[in-house]
């Protein structure tokens, strides 16, 4: 399917209320032109008004933008020789004159890139802060961007099948790494999202480091891993225990286990967000655990792995079809170890459908 990348920038320049919107490279750029450039120390600006598009770009990049004539972009080049201040200072005479207003990415843009603009003659008085409007436009997924996500779920879900046929207590995180990496290259995967492996008493740990530590016989393994596919991620957390775990082991994950299944079943579009967490959040406080269940219960899902929505105590935002997000409840006990399930869900008119199919059971 042919994305209309113009359309969406329309898109962002009327909700920016602004006459000119700016962006860096990274996700934004990507959703809003299709385009891949490093974010490194040679900076380059998409600028969209109505005007059309531009960029200020280096000499180097410039083959990149010309094999996108679907853009019909203007471009303000400069060389490493002559540097980029005169580039910014005629992108800003010709596209923002006195009075014109901007819009950029407060998050993504940096420092030194909006100096040079001011220095071009871009006052801040004109000036916007507009990230939260880049995210809300990518929030509600088009039927190519899950499609590609599914795919990349597929990916990941057949590479942890396999691996989990291969691991056994005794092998180090960095083993099982290392194999879980490897069968999801085979299948396809364009890179990766996240890949996390964690045993026994380093699973109570929701951001641990992947080490040399053995995987114990009666201990958990926690997996957080995806796979990339055409840019879209997957995010998945499954948890596994080879030989007998303790009695508060399986309280832990049959309470987690519960929290999923119920956040699943009750989200829906016209929900909140803080509803939802809060439906999870319920059944492991029920069980007894309530205070380490220490993070959100989710978060967006797409070109970035952490994007919009938020699935977090005090955000009334509404669901809505379209978006994509995480179901991850989870339970750290110091001293024991942790428990997340996670998985990845679409809203749709009717409820969500999950992507993620991989068994929950421990």
């Amino acid at each position: 399917m042919t994305i209309d990348y113009l359309a969406r920038l329309d898109d962002l320049l009327e909700g920016s209320g602004a006459d000119l919107v700016a962006f860096v490279p990274g996700e934004n750029m990507v959703y809003f032109t299709g385009l891949h450039f490093h974010l490194s120390e040679r900076p380059i600006l998409g600028l969209y008004s109505k005007q059309g598009l531009s960029f200020i770009i280096p000499e180097l990049e410039v083959a990149k933008l010309e094999a996108r004539p679907d853009l019909e972009a203007r471009r303000f080049m400069w060389t490493d020789q002559s540097g980029y201040e005169l580039a910014f200072r005629e992108a800003v005479a010709a596209l923002a004159p006195t009075k014109t207003s901007c819009a950029m990415d407060g998050q993504t843009l940096r420092f030194f890139e909006w100096r040079a603009l001011e220095r071009a003659g871009l006052s801040s008085a004109d000036t916007a802060d507009i990230g939260d409007l880049f995210l809300n436009l990518r929030a509600r997924k088009a039927p190519e961007e899950i499609a590609n996500m599914q795919r990349a779920i597929d990916i990941s879900e057949a590479a942890l099948e396999a691996t989990m046929d291969w691991a056994a207590p005794g092998m180090t995180e960095r083993q099982i790494a290392d194999r879980l990496s490897a069968e999801m290259v085979e299948r396809g995967a364009q890179g990766f999202a996240f890949l996390l492996v964690l045993t026994g008493e380093k699973t109570g740990l929701p951001h641990g480091d992947t080490g040399d530590r053995v995987w114990g016989e009666d201990e958990f393994l926690l997996i957080d891993f995806g796979a990339r596919f055409n840019d879209y991620p997957a995010d998945i957390t499954r948890t596994f225990c080879r030989g007998e775990p303790t009695a508060q082991m399986r309280a832990m994950y049959d309470a987690v286990y519960s929290a999923n299944k119920a956040a699943r079943d009750f989200a829906r579009a016209g929900v909140s967000c803080e509803a939802v967490d809060r439906v999870a959040r319920d059944v492991i406080e029920a069980a007894g655990f309530g205070e380490y269940f220490i993070h959100r219960l989710g978060h967006g899902l797409g070109l970035s792995v952490h994007e919009l929505p938020n699935i977090v105590e005090g955000n009334k935002e509404l669901l809505q079809p379209g978006m994509v997000f995480t179901i991850e409840p989870g339970v750290y006990a110091p001293g024991v170890g942790g428990v997340r399930i996670e998985d990845n869900v679409v809203v749709t008119d009717d409820g969500i459908d999950a992507l993620t199919s991989f068994p929950r059971e421990l």
